[in-house]
């Protein structure tokens, strides 16, 4: 099993040198460079740690993180990355919600080390499940397969990216500004008709799968969300 690890720093350089020290020990990683772009990331898919910066553009890094614990993903372990290293700072640090703060200039082997240790603390012991199951419907990223009642659904890719963003939180409704800004990468003017004709599409193929029930709810006045 792959651990994802979001990491949310701006200085080109260093998010490339923990990418590589991460991928070296076996991890997944994502790599944001502001708040907003983390932010956003977060909304689409849910990693299993996070590294996060302090000075970012925009969202500061206090300002995420206090986002982060208010919402879905609150339980997700973060570590901190800093220049500053004084006892005011980490406590503060810790006291706002971060699992563990790593200073910077840090060494390979601390931070791989911290990585364990906070995963480790939340019982990610490869008991992970990789397979999305709501209702008969079963999602696979791994293999971006999807079955209803065990059999494979045939989805384009933007049908497939639309379902996968509903099912990492069933509960959470999705305005059609945001499916499309996350789905499309793009920007979202209001009269474009593409969520709501790629919605249909899909509803259509779930209902054929399983007539017996029903998957998207459309939230009027706002957007979608599984039902």
């Amino acid at each position: 099993m792959q651990y994802k690890i979001l990491i949310v720093e701006d200085e080109t350089d260093i998010s490339r040198l923990l990418t590589k020290i991460l991928e070296a020990a076996g991890y997944k990683t994502k790599q944001a460079f502001s708040g907003t772009e983390a932010k956003l990331l977060l909304e689409r898919e849910i990693p299993d740690l996070i590294l996060l910066d302090l000075m970012l553009p925009g969202m500061s890094g206090e300002e995420l993180l206090y986002e982060i614990r208010e919402e879905q993903y609150c339980n997700i372990p973060v570590l901190v990355l800093s220049a500053k290293s004084s006892l005011n700072d980490k406590v503060a640090l810790l006291k706002a919600g971060a699992d563990d703060y790593i200073t910077k200039p840090f060494e390979p082997e601390e931070v791989i080390a911290r990585v364990q240790a906070s995963l480790r603390r939340i019982g990610k012991t490869f008991s992970k499940k990789d397979v999305l199951s709501y209702k008969n419907l079963k999602l696979y990223p791994e293999s971006r397969k999807v079955t209803i009642n065990d059999k494979e659904l045939i989805l384009t890719t933007y049908e497939y990216e639309i379902l996968y963003l509903f099912m990492q939180a069933p509960q959470k409704v999705y305005s059609r500004e945001n499916i499309y800004e996350l789905v499309w990468k793009g920007g979202y003017y209001g009269e474009n008709n593409t969520v709501n004709v790629h919605v249909s599409n899909l509803r259509k193929k779930m209902k054929e799968a399983d007539s017996a029930e029903e998957y998207i709810q459309t939230v009027y006045g706002i957007g979608f969300k599984l039902k």
